[in-house]
């Protein structure tokens, strides 16, 4: 009969799973605290060496390395700063043609003396192309040709052997980000251009705008102030919005009628016009407004539709947005 633990957690070597995976995440929490007291003038310089290249940022490592550069590379290209990541090996055989003289290198290595770099490296030194190196020994190859020599405290590695990068990869992990958000901010880089280079995606919904998604010209449901109801109701019926704006003389919407309008004027609704049964000053938003807003005020107000309104223009009706559009579009 095989013995049973009193404990709702499984045991491993002693310890919980859970307190296995606190005390990893301690570790790392560690060095990470490390990183950001160790960072000085060599953070600094890195980000002017990368403001003042025409080119793009050349991220290249190798092994668990080279997962994170990848990550760093598409952080800096999706907030402003163009960049590409280059395999140290494929670099050796031909790609070393991708890092050209306008272009600024950040090679990445724990170790600082990983053999699949010296191509690279050498090519740097051969062509004066910047190297940022980020490594964990001083006195290593990689930081010793660098132009800028980034060091990783010395931290414990998270598996309890010290030979599984662990904690070294999220400190140079975290190095990157920082990177990523200072330039971000210096080049004053706004959600709406992280929307141009990040369309897709849950990101890309966050940020669509209202006229990315709104229905316009011929489509939008428009009448002139003293139309008759009967023509109003054929205007509706076409454009299958369930709604009519009002607009003045000059175009400017007025008002707007809904099913609601129409059940309260049900008695005699052919013998009016459409401004004696529009609902006056509807609720609208402007083509610039995110999506998001727009969703938001109309499940507060619980209808299904907004009229777009330039809240600096001439109040004329640029289009409509409806709430079904914005949830095909994943807009939440």
């Amino acid at each position: 009969m095989t013995a049973t633990s009193s404990s709702t957690e499984p045991n491993v070597g002693g310890e919980t799973f859970l307190a296995t995976a606190r005390r990893v995440i301690g570790i790392e929490a560690a060095g990470l605290a490390a990183l950001s007291d160790a960072l000085g003038d060599s953070f600094a310089e890195a980000i002017d060496l990368i403001l003042k290249a025409k080119g793009r940022v050349i991220v290249s490592g190798m092994g668990k390395s080279g997962h994170v550069g990848r990550k760093i590379a598409a952080t800096l290209a999706s907030t402003g700063t163009p960049a590409q990541y280059v395999h140290p090996a494929e670099a050796s055989h031909g790609d070393l043609g991708m890092v050209t003289e306008g272009d600024v290198a950040l090679v990445l290595s724990n170790s600082g003396e990983t053999p699949e770099l010296k191509d690279i490296i050498a090519h740097t030194r051969r062509f004066s192309i910047p190297l940022i190196g980020i490594a964990s020994r001083p006195g290593s190859t990689l930081l010793r040709q660098s132009d800028v020599a980034i060091v990783l405290p010395d931290a414990e590695e998270a598996c309890g052997t010290g030979v599984v990068p662990t904690t070294s990869t999220t400190m140079t992990l975290a190095l990157g980000d920082a990177l990523a958000v200072v330039l971000m901010e210096h080049r004053r880089f706004t959600p709406e251009h992280f929307r141009t280079f990040h369309p897709g995606g849950k990101l890309g919904a966050m940020l669509m705008k209202v006229e990315d998604l709104m229905h316009g010209g011929d489509a939008v449901p428009l009448v002139p102030a003293g139309t008759q109801m009967s023509d109003a109701l054929l205007t509706m019926s076409q454009k299958g919005f369930g709604v009519v704006g009002v607009t003045d003389a000059k175009g400017r919407l007025m008002g707007i009628v809904t099913d609601g309008d129409l059940r309260r004027h049900m008695a005699g609704l052919l013998d009016h016009t459409a401004d004696e049964v529009m609902t006056e000053g509807p609720l609208t938003i402007g083509p610039g407004e995110v999506a998001q807003k727009a969703v938001a005020l109309m499940r507060d107000r619980k209808i299904t539709c907004l009229f777009v309104v330039d809240p600096e223009g001439d109040g004329l009706a640029s289009g409509l947005i409806h709430i079904h559009d914005c949830l095909r579009a994943g807009v939440v």
